[in-house]
Parts: structure tokens; sequence; C-alpha cells
């Protein structure tokens, strides 16, 4: 059966760790001997390099395998040992990305070798087979990340370009380590040896053979093989710009449907969700799902029935263009389509606190990822907010800090949050929860050292020893770039159906016939999904069938079109 381990397979084999080495079935190698090509392996033979474009799916039918990093250089370690029924590979192969390890055989064998095309179109016929692949590519990229594998990011953790670096690799799970300029010893050697002085930092360090000097989101994504625009504009059916659920929703449904679909993000795929440790009450997951397992189940549905994803590709402009709507980004770049639905999503309010801005990113954070959790293992720390955002970072945040403060200003966590949270928050021993609470001054020269807070009842004050502050205080829409191109209710959200109708241009929908969609904004064609538009149920279910339900109306509008 798929995962059952051997321990006499191969001498030192590493043992399967929460399912991300599993040992696939007679049945499944057959079904896979179908469709590949059988080759013979020797010592040293070279079946995945680290850098180079993932594009081969191996199995391993006699001999064993190891997963090596820094291959042929003094620092040359193994990572992993796999043997016969074992797969090579992790989540890089299936979205077309470089290797962040070399494969080399270690004796003579047999692996069986199959396209990624190939995969993709048998897991997609075979759930169960599909299920084992996809949970052990991300338990194997969640592994490579926690061990510092992939490139080096070296910068000072004052500076805002590191910390821009350091959320892109952590917001897209790029495997990567980061060197603190002021604190780790490799540091000085490693300027040493590119010659760098340290007002030249950050740096990206590959393989010690690539270097680039405070590069742009986008040019690390090129190193990486993240997907970029089409070099072509054409004109599409569909574009979606965000890729939160509602964006991934619509992409799977509208490329399902035949329709020639793009999506764009600025940052990462999966929004806030993408960030979440666990979502326990998403319909169809009775044991929960965390944020990265829905989001990248989202995206290779979506590229499986041919949707284009593109990260990052920031949006700066709307405007219509001869029947169709032209989209232009950061990069000078533009897409051009028949319809546009718009799942940009919100992202947390920064505290309204003077003073502050010298800790954010550093020890004052907006979300709570592995990333962020890594570095409170031995401190206390607080987090903000009373919704299930904050509910679900305070338990995932108890599983690393010695201790949670949850600081709510309401007098009830049943306000907001879901009654499954609020029982698991107050029987967690690590988590004291504070109500009527309101952060009034935060303190610390490089990094987060007291939080003081008022009881907003009493007036009585208290200081709080944490290194990191989280938080979730109500959401403000991704919509500045839409200022003045369409309605906006007095929050920033995007206004749609009857609400849009009512404050249209006078002459817009005349033309139209008809009245504004259920879910389309003042500009016919352009729809809004999720949390970006006015009066949407933050939650991800909603969200996932918003971004569903705008594909009839994209198909109405073209049936009117």
């Amino acid at each position: 059966m798929p995962g059952n381990e051997d321990p006499e397979a191969v001498p030192f084999e590493t043992p399967d760790i929460y399912g991300a080495y599993p040992r696939l079935s007679d049945d499944q190698i057959a079904h896979l001997a179908e469709h590949g090509d059988r080759r013979r392996t020797h010592p040293g033979d070279v079946l995945i390099r680290e850098g180079e474009r993932c594009e081969t799916f191996f199995v391993v039918l006699a001999g064993s395998v190891a997963v090596v990093e820094d291959h042929g250089t003094p620092d040359e370690h193994v990572l992993r040992v796999h043997g016969p029924g074992r797969f090579l590979g992790e989540l890089g192969l299936l979205h077309g990305q470089v290797a962040f390890y070399t494969a080399v055989a270690r004796e003579p064998g047999e692996v069986l070798a199959l396209s990624v095309d190939q995969l993709r179109r048998l897991v997609t016929r075979d759930p169960a087979l599909g299920d084992l692949v996809l949970r052990a590519c991300l338990g194997r990229r969640a592994l490579l990340v926690g061990q510092g594998a992939g490139f080096r990011i070296i910068g000072s953790r004052y500076s805002p370009d590191t910390r821009r670096l350091r959320e892109f690799a952590a917001r897209n799970r790029l495997p990567h380590r980061w060197v603190d300029l002021e604190t780790d010893e490799e540091a000085e050697a490693l300027l040493r040896r590119f010659g760098v002085r340290p007002e030249e930092t950050p740096l990206v360090i590959w393989r010690d053979t690539t270097l680039l000097r405070n590069p742009g989101n986008a040019e690390l994504a090129r190193l990486i093989g993240l997907p970029q625009l089409p070099p072509s504009n054409g004109r599409g059916d569909l574009l979606v710009v965000g890729s939160g659920p509602a964006g991934l929703a619509a992409a799977v449904h509208a490329a399902s449907e035949g329709l020639g679909t793009t999506v764009v993000e600025a940052i990462a795929t999966g929004g806030q969700a993408g960030t979440s440790s666990r979502i326990d009450n998403c319909f169809g997951f009775p044991s929960g799902i965390s944020g990265a397992e829905l989001t990248e189940r989202g995206v290779l549905q979506a590229t499986k029935f041919g949707a284009g994803i593109s990260v990052p590709a920031e949006a700066t402009r709307l405007e219509p263009r001869d029947g169709h709507y032209a989209v232009s980004f950061a990069d000078g770049s533009e897409i051009t389509a028949r319809t546009v639905v718009l799942a940009t999503g919100a992202r947390y309010r920064r505290l309204g606190i003077s003073g502050i801005e010298h800790l954010e990113g550093t020890s004052i954070h907006y979300s709570a990822t592995v990333y962020e959790a890594q570095q409170c293992r031995t401190d206390p720390v607080a987090v903000v907010g009373g919704g299930n955002s904050a509910g679900q970072a305070a338990l995932f945040l108890a599983g690393y800090a010695p201790k949670v403060y949850l600081l709510v200003r309401g007098a009830d966590l049943g306000t907001h949050m879901s009654r499954y949270l609020i029982d698991q928050v107050e029987r967690h021993p690590r988590v004291e929860t504070l109500l009527h609470t309101e952060v009034t001054e935060v303190t610390g020269a490089q990094v987060l050292e007291t939080v003081d807070v008022t009881d907003n009842r009493t007036g009585h004050h208290r200081r709080l020893d944490v290194r990191a502050l989280f938080v979730f205080t109500g959401a403000a829409p991704n919509t500045d770039w839409l200022s003045g191109t369409l309605a906006l209710d007095d929050r920033g959200f995007v206004l749609t159906g009857a609400e849009a109708q009512a404050c249209s241009v006078p002459g817009l929908w005349e033309s139209q016939d008809r009245d504004c969609l259920t879910l389309e904004t003042t500009l016919p064609g352009v729809f809004a999904a999720g949390d970006v538009r006015s009066g949407s149920v933050k939650r991800v279910a909603s969200a996932v069938g918003e971004g569903a339900m705008a594909l009839h109306f994209v198909h109405r509008h073209l049936g009117h079109a």
C-alpha cells in the first residue's frame, strides 16, 4: 500500500516523515510504467540538477538515489536517500520551477521516467495517486524550507529591502536561508568572498555561483522559475487579478469551461488564506487543511485546465479599450481581456500607533506563518484581534512560543470568532486571552521589547514583555489602483450589483440593455469576488463560492457582448 515503509529496502534510507516520502504501490508503479520509460542508472548519474528546471518525474525501481545539496563542492551533504518504490521531486516539479537540490544515483539501478506533463495528466485521472504525490511534494517543500536549503538572503534585519525579499520568499514557500548581517558569523565571510560591502546588501546568493544585488521580486522570481506574464499580449477571454481562494476558484471554473484564462498575482498565490496555518471549517476537509495546501491544490487545478498564473505581477491600472479591458502592470507590461474578475482581497490594517514603523517586518507582523513563528521559540508573543484569523494565529504560535497573549478590544470572543476556535483558544495552556484590551504603546529600539496595553473599561495599564506582536485588526481592500476607475464604498471596497448600478455613470448601463449583474462593478464585464467586494462575507468558503459564481456572470456578459 502507498506509504508503507520497508526498513530493509535500502540501508540508511530516509524514513517517511508525515507522508513526505511515501512508497508507491505495485499497482501504481505498473500504471505509471505504461506511460514512462525505464532507464538504467550508474553510480554518480545525475537525475536532477540543482538550479535547472525540473522536467522529469522519476520513480526508483532498483538501487538507491541520494538527494544532496551543494553537489560537487566541499560543502556537499546528503539530505535524503530513496530506494525502490520512492519517487523524486518536490513542489517545484509540479510548478516547473528550478530544483533546489541534486539527485544522484548511489549504485547501479533502474528508474522510471515520465515527463511532468504526463504526470499531471495521470494524477488528474487517479485521485489517490494525485493526493499521494501532492501531499509528498508539499511535505518535502516544507522540510526544505525548514532546513534552510535553497538560496541565501544576506541582509540587515533593519533593512526594508531585506524584509521585502524575505517576505516574498516566505509567502511563495521558496526554500531559502536568511543570513543576518548583524548577528550571523557567516555574513562577514560571504561578503569577503564576493567582494561586497555591507552597505551594498541585501544580496541573494545561490550555489555560490549566482549573486543578485538587492534584486526586485520579479528578478528573484525569474531566478527560481516562478511563472511570468506571457511575452505576447493577445486578447484572452478572462483576466483574474488576485489568486486567493476567490481568484483561484474563478480561474478553475473559467479554464475548465474552455475560456482563455490568465491569473496575475502581486506577491504570492493564496492571498491571506495562503498564510493560514490551518483552516478547520473549510467544507470537505474534516481534519482541517493548511492555507498552503489549499492554495497549491487550487493552483494545480487551474493550471491543469490551462489557466496561466503569473507571479509577481502588480496591477497598476484598469481601462476600457475597444470593447475589451487593458490591465497595466508595475513593470510596464499589459494584458488585454474581454472580461476581468477582481479578486485582490484585503490586507490587515496597520496598528495605529506612532513610531512602530521601524519594528514592522522584524518583530511586528501582519501574518503568522512558519517564517515568523520560527523566530518565536524562546520568548512570549502577543496577537491583536478578535476574529478567526487572530484565533488561528494564536493557536499556531502557541506551538512555537512559550506564551501567547491574545489581545481583544471587545468584551466577548464570540462576537467575531467561530465557536470551535473559541473552545480551542480557551483550552490551550499557553494562550492567555485579555478582553477589553487595547495596545497603547510599544517599546524597542531595534526589536520589540514591551507592549503597553490598557483596559478600555477601567483604564488600568499593564506592560507585557513580548518579543513579537502579530496584528489582525480588520481588513483594508487592495484597491488603491482602482480609485477613479470604478465605484468603491467609503472604506475602499468594490461596489457590485444594485449598489454599483445606483452610483454608475449616467448612460453607462443603457447601452447594455440590462441591469447590473450581481457581482458586476460599474464597468460592464468587470466583476469582483471575495474579500475585495463590498458586503462580502470574509470566509474562505464564501470567497470560493463567489469566484465560481462570477463565471456564471462572465458567460452572461460574453453572451451579450
